[in-house]
């Protein structure tokens, strides 16, 4: 089993805290003779597969690096555009490295923000009164599991579907803010998670929750 990634997020709908523990391995890198047989298109601020899959390269994914060299943007390693420095033939044979595009740290900024906005709204269409809000999305690779305190900070782990003990693991993670962040005295309260204490022992929580197995611990 495994679990993807933490957030942290305040009662303002901050980011305050990020870690990305486990990233499955999708990249795919060939060597490819022009003219090239995949689509490419300029998509916010990378250069994505718009058409064509072969060999696990899939529509969607990122031109991560050419030749080796990573590119930035839509840019390459040297500056050059990617999408003119492909429709060249003097460049080939070309060695191109796809896959899913990482997140920037904007990104997921933007992402916590349209996240406590979905809470919010979750909690509103309730038929009940005092809704808990959104605790999980579950998706066909991955589940989101929320965990909101009373002061509305908001833990959030990311994990594979056949990940058990995240409940377990949200509330621990909790009361290890509890102690290494809140007790902390140069910590501020809603501000940025900058601690070495608290990042040992959340990444042992990690762990610990990992190894429990899809059946919780004694299985």
């Amino acid at each position: 089993m495994a679990i993807f990634s933490v957030y942290v997020v305040n009662k303002a709908g901050g980011l305050i805290y990020q870690l990305d523990h486990y990233a499955p391995r999708s990249d795919t890198e060939m060597t490819f003779s022009y003219p090239l047989d995949l689509v490419l298109r300029p998509r916010d601020e990378r250069v994505v597969v718009a058409f064509g899959q072969r060999d696990g390269i899939r529509v969607g994914h990122a031109v991560l690096a050419i030749n080796g060299a990573e590119v930035n943007g839509r840019l390459t390693a040297d500056g050059k555009d990617v999408l003119e420095f492909l429709s060249n033939p003097a460049n080939y044979p070309v060695s191109i490295r796809f896959g899913r595009h990482r997140l920037s740290s904007n990104e997921k900024l933007m992402l916590a923000s349209m996240f406590h906005s979905l809470f919010a709204i979750g909690s509103q269409l309730s038929p009940e009164v005092g809704s808990s809000g959104i605790e999980m999305l579950e998706t066909d690779t991955f589940k989101l599991h929320c965990f909101q305190t009373l002061t509305g900070i908001k833990f959030v782990v990311l994990a594979d579907p056949r990940q058990a003990g995240i409940d377990a693991l949200l509330r621990k993670i909790y009361e290890i803010y509890s102690d290494f962040a809140l007790k902390n005295p140069f910590y501020s309260l809603e501000m940025p998670i900058r601690c070495e204490l608290f990042d040992q022992n959340l990444k042992l929580a990690l762990e610990v929750a990992e190894k429990a197995g899809p059946f919780g611990p004694g299985s």
